[in-house]
């Protein structure tokens, strides 16, 4: 709506409910690409992140081999009377809604992806969305990644491990409102 009246928009995650909504911004973006639109994916500016991405676009350790990451929380979040576990609000549970920084981050240190198979459960929380997300990405590139999007994890947590040729780059907790996570850190072992 904002788009059509030629104001520039920042949304917040996930860009939207589901493909065909996302394909409908993009088309009309691309008629208008003068508006300025961007999505709330802050992530990427952590400094660990920035510092990982810095080190693997230098290639001293090598080329990305594969990455694995975690980002989970104790519960589906109730924000608003439970707009975030009821799929015709949100769009899905814990990956659109936690995941989706994660893959975020993939695509910044990988590139774009062009396979995936995955895997979702609703086990614990039994509400309208997933409260777990397993998935298993190939890049352009060949590189596997893998990550797990969870609301059982019991203790919020977030963890990213990417393997270069030549070492492994750990990134562990996350700056975030709630100070869960953890201290953010980036720890670097040689091969």
């Amino acid at each position: 709506s904002a788009l059509k009246r030629n104001i520039h928009v920042f949304c917040e995650k996930p860009p939207s409910r589901n493909h065909n909504e996302l394909l409908e911004v993009q088309k009309f973006y691309k008629k208008n690409s003068k508006i300025k639109l961007k999505y709330g994916f802050n992530h990427r500016y952590h400094e660990s992140v920035a510092k990982a991405r810095d080190i693997i676009h230098n290639e001293k350790y090598g080329k990305v081999i594969n990455v694995r990451g975690l980002y989970g929380k104790s519960k589906i979040v109730t924000i608003s009377k439970g707009w975030r576990s009821k799929r015709k609000f949100s769009g899905g549970g814990i990956l659109l809604d936690q995941g989706i920084h994660m893959l975020d981050m993939i695509n910044l240190f990988v590139g774009d992806i062009i396979s995936v198979k995955s895997m979702i459960s609703n086990s614990v929380w039994n509400k309208d969305v997933e409260d777990n997300a397993f998935a298993l990405l190939k890049s352009k590139n060949n590189q596997i990644v893998s990550i797990h999007s969870s609301a059982t994890q019991w203790q919020h947590r977030f963890n990213l491990e990417i393997t270069l040729e030549k070492g492994l780059l750990i990134l562990s907790g996350i700056l975030s409102g709630s100070k869960s996570y953890g201290k953010e850190r980036l720890i670097f072992i040689p091969r």
